[in-house]
């Protein structure tokens, strides 16, 4: 075998490796130039993140297209075509998927940046990942079926499958009704604005935070730092509640029992001149009523606002834990308490059977 057979391949190799990386570089420092060093800018993050499957794509076409000059014989050029073909489709797909998903990223941070409301940036957000989730899949559906249709056997079957689609649609819509309907509950879900990334919500007795939500599955950060992964679906036909759905404000509830001598007036005071001081009451409301009573005790409830959850949290923490302070040590007499007392003596009874005899005796000498 000459020797210029074997490298006259890897010589057009080599050649279009170095034209890749030199367009590569060029790219890199003219990009690098306009961005004026700014990493953060919008057309470095562009070439950063599609620069690895563009050099995939640009590289494997060019490949493809200098294969001719490789001089390789009848029986290599077939399947090293077929191959280029395929790693061309899969850097293309790839590059497809990054550069969609970089525009939604975009156009999600120039959202966030002219809009204040963080529930409508939370919306955004959670259907601009649905958006980019649901694109992947297509375009990855997309890859593979190209891909697959390179393949001479792969179309014949194709082609001899198509006068049963419906058929086929039919079997594959029941083997993956559950898949489907998680689909469909997702997109209802994100674009319904019925549940949003960093919602607060409750969900089968569980309060958390939404921390991500994907096509199939929710999955919500609980306080204790475990993570619920719930279908989609459960949340498209069951009941739950979001408490920061239109506004992340939310009233907190203090219930203490009391006694009935109780100074509700000064604990309202102490109350009021607690919350002025605590940066976590977001001034919108409070109130300290006595809601109910019972025989030994009243029920006072204190409410309280604040701007979230966790901090309603916390403020409710410290309302209790200073109100039961304030009444242990200035009026103890306010804390509940179970009165125990003596039962009184009871008088002697006389037993049923010296009775019964005494009664007959009677009753004989009255009939007497």
């Amino acid at each position: 075998m000459p020797i210029w057979t074997v490298l006259r391949p890897l010589l057009v190799v080599a050649a279009v490796a170095v034209a890749v990386l030199a367009v590569d570089r060029l790219l890199l420092l003219a990009v690098g130039r306009l961005s004026a060093g700014r990493p953060g800018a919008r057309r470095w993050r562009m070439l950063r993140h599609c620069r690895t499957p563009a050099l995939v794509a640009a590289l494997t076409a060019l490949l493809l297209g200098c294969e001719p000059a490789m001089g390789l014989g009848g029986g290599v050029r077939p399947p090293l075509r077929h191959g280029l073909l395929l790693a061309l489709l899969v850097g293309t797909g790839w590059l497809a998927a990054r550069t969609v998903s970089l525009f939604i990223e975009s156009a999600l941070t120039r959202y966030a940046a002219g809009r204040r409301d963080p529930g409508r940036v939370r919306r955004a957000r959670t259907q601009a990942e649905l958006v980019g989730r649901i694109c992947d899949v297509g375009i990855a559906v997309v890859t593979l079926a190209a891909a697959l249709m390179t393949f001479p056997a792969v179309r014949a079957v194709g082609t001899s499958l198509l006068a049963s689609a419906g058929l086929l649609g039919l079997v594959a819509g029941v083997a993956a009704q559950s898949s489907l309907a998680n689909l469909f509950a997702g997109i209802q879900l994100a674009f319904g604005d019925m549940v949003r990334i960093g919602d607060v919500v409750v969900v089968a007795g569980e309060w958390g935070t939404v921390e991500e939500i994907t096509l199939t599955a929710v999955v919500i950060a609980t306080w204790d730092q475990r993570r619920i992964v719930m279908p989609v679906s459960y949340f498209a036909g069951k009941p739950f509640e979001n408490w920061s759905r239109r506004d992340p404000g939310i009233t907190g509830t203090v219930l203490l029992h009391l006694d009935h001598r109780t100074p509700v007036d000064e604990l309202r005071t102490e109350f009021e001149k607690l919350l002025a001081g605590d940066e976590r009451w977001d001034g919108t409301g409070r109130a300290l009523q006595v809601v109910d009573t019972t025989p030994s005790t009243i029920v006072v409830r204190a409410l309280m606002t604040a701007a979230d959850a966790e901090q309603a949290f916390e403020l409710r923490c410290a309302v209790r834990e200073h109100l039961v302070a304030f009444l242990r040590d200035r009026h103890p007499a306010a804390l509940p308490r179970v009165t125990v007392t003596a039962a009184p003596a009871s008088a002697a009874l006389p037993h049923p059977a010296s009775e019964e005899p005494a009664g007959r005796d009677r009753a004989g000498r009255g009939r007497r």
